[in-house]
């Protein structure tokens, strides 16, 4: 298995979603409108939000603590520690979100 490659996949993943969830909010639009005599500004939020529980947000604070994840086990990788056998056994399920991706290799599969 060559961890070195999963982490690559995975920074590459990672890019990906905080760029999707970057254009997303910029769909993000403010209106105003007058209600009860008085003009309130509202924040209008793509369909897609209404209908889920997933927001730009989120998947932007769940992109940083991955990143995090990703430095420490990616050191573990790289430097050769200890910790690289726990770092081997844990970053393929980190992969298992994106296994649908075109790049994913089923040998990463847990």
């Amino acid at each position: 298995m060559d961890e070195s490659e999963m982490v690559a996949f995975w920074r590459c993943r990672l890019d990906e979603d905080e760029q999707a969830a970057r254009e997303a909010l910029a769909r993000t639009t403010t209106t105003r409108r007058m209600i009860g005599g008085q003009w309130v500004e509202d924040t209008v939020q793509p369909p897609e939000w209404r209908r889920s529980t997933w927001s730009p947000q989120r998947v932007l604070a769940e992109v940083a603590a991955k990143r995090q994840r990703l430095a420490h086990l990616a050191e573990a990788v790289e430097a050769g520690q200890d910790s690289y056998d726990l770092a081997s056994v844990l970053l393929p399920y980190e992969l298992l979100p994106y296994a649908n991706h075109l790049a994913y290799k089923e040998s990463w599969r847990p």
